[in-house]
């Protein structure tokens, strides 16, 4: 009998080696060619799945946003769950460390990131995507002011949209600087920056 193909998982795979092929060679290079060839898969069923690159690139930057969701919408349960000022705060740093390039999984997909943050600038496909993401980042970043400064945690007077940006500016610099400079930006300054910028705003530094 042949061999039964999943389209969902074959497509995954395929996501996934245009996460290799940029990490390693760029965005640019993420042909439906080199990616076949990443993925092991001849060039025909990859063709199979994509018209083209363009709309492989979109799939794999829709697979890029569900699995960093994922991710963080788990954190941000567990800030909810927080019996305590001190466990919330713990856990509000954990759920903002998931976007930073602290490990290699976090490190590839922030590189990922940057790449294709990159591409919508001049890409209308990818824009609303990258928008997708931003604005979710800002969201739950949002969130998770409200709730601090409801809970009593926040330095008072602060105004929360300008938090949630300043916020957000933070880690999307701690993001570049972890990726571009990393023997620079390591994941222990990364932290204690956030860390930092945490307590600044928080009822206690007051």
């Amino acid at each position: 009998m042949p061999k039964i193909v999943d389209p969902g998982s074959r497509r995954t795979e395929v996501a996934e080696a245009v996460f290799r092929v940029v990490v390693t060679r760029g965005l640019a290079q993420a042909s439906l060619r080199n990616v076949a060839a990443e993925a092991g898969l001849a060039i025909g069923s990859v063709r199979h799945y994509f018209t083209g690159s363009d709309e492989m690139i979109e799939f794999a930057l829709e697979v890029f946003i569900e699995r960093v969701s994922v991710r963080v919408l788990a954190r941000v349960d567990d800030v909810r769950a927080a019996s305590s000022a001190e466990a919330r705060r713990a856990a509000v740093e954990e759920l903002l460390a998931e976007l930073l390039p602290l490990d290699d999984e976090r490190y590839t997909e922030c590189v990922v990131w940057l790449a294709f943050a990159d591409a919508a600038r001049t890409s209308p496909r990818l824009q609303p995507l990258l928008r997708k993401l931003y604005d979710g980042t800002r969201m739950v970043i949002r969130k998770v002011l409200e709730r601090s400064a409801a809970s009593g945690n926040l330095t008072e007077g602060l105004d929360i949209e300008v938090e949630v940006e300043r916020l957000g500016a933070l880690i999307d610099g701690l993001l570049t600087d972890g990726v571009v400079q990393p023997d620079r930006m390591t994941p222990e300054l990364s932290r204690a920056v956030l860390r930092a910028h945490l307590d600044s705003i928080s009822r206690s530094a007051g």
